[in-house]
């Protein structure tokens, strides 16, 4: 006896045959990496280090995780933030609440780079910054590079000489941004005007660039 598409076998559910209204495979949609999507006004988060850490307690063991995150709006304010979980997602979660709420402005020349150069220190770390000329790119590795791209630098060069600790290294690098000044804040600063710190054709330049 001949069996038709769909007929039931002896101990099992029917067979579909193709064209039986068989449910074609879900296709999987790519989740958007760091700094996707992100539009006017969005601040940019950048997971620099996820850290499996362990707590000892009376019945042994207690794992958990540690993240380290970098947020940024790509116009010159970013911050940083560390936060601790039993979970990896909710360790990301805290850590990005705290980027959020110790964001800091940096002023930036011409909108890309530094104005200066600049060294930073926090303990082990040691880190130094230079400007760069248009078209040089983001030099820079690991922890600082997220720190860059999140602030929205598109030029400069930097080096870490110290410790190769990504939370050392994010202080320091921090600590030297903080330092960044423009010459405008220095010439309201010292009551002066541009071009009696920069000279006339600097101040002119630097003028314009602003």
């Amino acid at each position: 006896m001949a069996r038709t598409p769909g007929s039931r076998t002896a101990g099992g559910p029917p067979r579909r045959s193709e064209g039986d209204g068989a449910r074609p495979p879900r296709e999987r949609r790519p989740r958007p990496r760091d700094g996707e999507g992100a539009g006017e006004g969005e601040l940019v988060e950048k997971l620099v280090s996820i850290n499996r850490v362990a707590k000892v307690v009376k019945g042994g063991r207690r794992f958990g995780f540690a993240a380290l995150v970098v947020v940024g709006d790509r116009k010159g304010r970013v911050g940083h933030g560390s936060g601790k979980a039993r979970e990896v997602p909710e360790a990301i979660r805290k850590a990005t609440e705290q980027a959020r709420r110790a964001l800091v402005r940096i002023p930036l020349r011409e909108g890309r780079t530094l104005h200066h150069d600049i060294i930073g220190h926090f303990g082990a770390g040691h880190v130094v910054l230079r400007a760069a000329q248009p078209g040089t790119g983001i030099i820079a590795g690991g922890p600082m590079r997220a720190i860059f791209e999140a602030l929205g630098v598109q030029d400069v060069v930097a080096k870490s000489v110290g410790t190769s600790n990504p939370h050392n290294m994010i202080k320091a690098t921090f600590q030297a941004l903080t330092h960044s000044v423009s010459p405008r804040s220095v010439a309201q600063r010292r009551g002066k005007k541009v071009s009696e710190i920069l000279g006339k054709g600097a101040a002119a330049a630097a003028e314009a660039r602003e």
